[in-house]
């Protein structure tokens, strides 16, 4: 990120008919520009061009090839709106276009200029400085060029490693439940911090797939393109959910959590295949087919007391204790019966009812907390009238919920985790933990963290149409001589 530097209110500033400019606010290191004294507007190359948020404070998003001759280099920006006017090009042409306003900075001078957004691709510069951008201390030399600070392309392969950049973000919210806690509390903060959350009901998304253009449609019309989206997909639609993702995933949105880890956390089995590959402590864990190995699967599990799970379920359901070895026979025959498949686990009695859910969001525990199960109840779940309260987790059970969720792939997850005689294990990982419970049993202000995971993950950002992230070698390689315009 470029520092905002103060400069001598007195002090002249001699510019070349072309300089090097940075536009910092919207992640924009360096470019080429032209200043042209004939011209009374600036203007600035942009395709895919969206304005988005209310009539109160609108924004505009739009994407930026800056390297001349270098047009897989693609760099996504976001500015506030400021007007949409109509403005006659050099040839006469008439063009209705937005307007933005940013700070520019050349040299050591730093200022706010508006600009107007339009595709220059075929222009030689990506940017044109107009006469009402030119600030009183600038001195344009029509016979010279950069009289100022040489910049150069090779920041665009440095972007990715800068601090976050503080743009306006569109972020879509997949949910069908609105009006919850959780989804209430992640758009209050986003607004707050001067973003746009957009609701998007998953099951009404249908998909454009193709290779040069995938699309997300939306009750008869494509969805933009989103900067990040925040999946809290119910598990009766996890596959469909998971699909939805993906192609957002594909139009290259941040995705807080991507599909395949939203799956393999749903998928009892496969988490827990996943958490014994990477050697993280869990309950005993049996699976079978045949009716023929019920006894060897509560053999396994070490016997009653356990506990059958159906794959599926959540927040507690489909989780049935087997107190004895009939009772627990006869769970697994009636789950057979429904054809429905399950896992059977050993029953950590030391628990006592109670387990820990640790937040994780971008690999910290942000909050946790014990659930404590009510009385004649085994499952601590909130959703089975549970209580909550603020916990202080040691050293072990932190490190043992990093790994689980970094092992699943999730960058925000709610990891469960008992307290045993042999140490901490993990009972589940949630991909879409509620932070109701947690925010009030805590105090933790959990839904400012996702935004901020997001801010950090989202901006700024540069990708490559190829699907390679470019180099600083192989941009300055399109360029014999950077200091030159293209």
């Amino acid at each position: 990120m470029i520092d905002m530097m103060p400069v001598d209110p007195t002090k002249q500033i001699f510019l070349g008919w072309e300089e090097w400019i940075a536009l910092p606010k919207i992640g924009i290191p360096a470019l080429t520009v032209k200043i042209d004294t004939g011209a009374r507007t600036s203007a600035l190359h942009a395709f895919a061009i969206e304005p988005f948020g209310s009539a109160k404070k609108p924004y505009v998003r739009f994407g930026i090839h800056p390297i001349p001759d270098h047009p897989d280099v693609e760099v996504f920006c976001s500015a506030p709106l400021v007007d949409r006017r109509e403005v006659i090009s050099s040839n006469g042409e008439k063009e209705l276009r937005y307007v933005i306003r940013t700070p520019a900075r050349i040299g050591d001078l730093q200022w706010d200029i508006d600009i107007t957004l339009t595709n220059r691709e075929n222009m030689q510069y990506r940017m044109l400085l107009g006469r009402s951008a030119i600030d009183e201390r600038m001195i344009v030399d029509p016979n010279n060029s950069f009289h100022q600070e040489e910049l150069s392309y090779d920041l665009y392969g440095k972007l990715k490693k800068a601090r976050p950049i503080d743009r306006p973000l569109r972020i879509g919210l997949l949910t069908r439940e609105p009006k919850n806690y959780t989804s209430r509390r992640i758009i209050q903060i986003a607004e707050q911090r001067g973003h746009v959350c957009e609701v998007i009901n998953t099951t009404r998304c249908y998909m454009n797939i193709n290779a040069v253009a995938p699309q997300v449609m939306y009750d008869g019309r494509a969805l933009p393109r989103f900067d990040a989206i925040i999946p809290r997909i119910g598990s009766s639609i996890t596959s469909y959910g998971m699909a939805v993702v993906r192609q957002f995933d594909l139009m290259g949105s941040f995705c807080v959590n991507k599909a395949a880890a939203i799956g393999a956390s749903r998928d009892k089995l496969f988490a827990h295949q996943i958490l014994a590959q990477h050697k993280i402590n869990m309950p005993i864990t049996a699976f079978a087919h045949s009716p023929h190995d019920t006894s060897a699967l509560i053999d396994i599990a070490g016997g009653a007391p356990l506990v059958v799970k159906l794959l599926e379920g959540t927040q507690g359901n489909g989780v049935v204790l087997g107190e004895t070895a009939n009772a627990a026979e006869s769970v697994i025959g009636a789950f057979r019966g429904l054809k429905a498949n399950f896992l059977v686990q050993e029953f950590v009695k030391e628990a006592a009812g109670s387990d820990l859910r640790c937040l994780v969001i971008g690999g910290r525990v942000v909050a946790s907390m014990k659930r404590q199960a009510r009385d004649g109840e085994f499952r601590a779940n909130v959703h089975q009238g549970g209580d909550v309260v603020a916990a202080k987790i040691t050293r072990a059970e932190r490190l043992i919920a990093l790994k689980a969720a970094k092992v699943i792939g999730l960058g925000v997850a709610g990891v469960d985790i008992l307290r045993s005689n042999s140490g901490p294990k993990v009972l589940e990982i949630n991909s879409s933990p509620g932070i109701q419970g947690i925010e009030r049993a805590t105090g933790a202000d959990v839904a400012t963290k996702i935004v901020e995971y997001i801010e950090k993950n989202v901006g700024p950002k540069i990708r490559s149409k190829r699907g390679r992230k470019p180099t600083p070698e192989k941009i300055t390689e399109a360029f014999a001589e950077p200091g030159t315009a293209a």
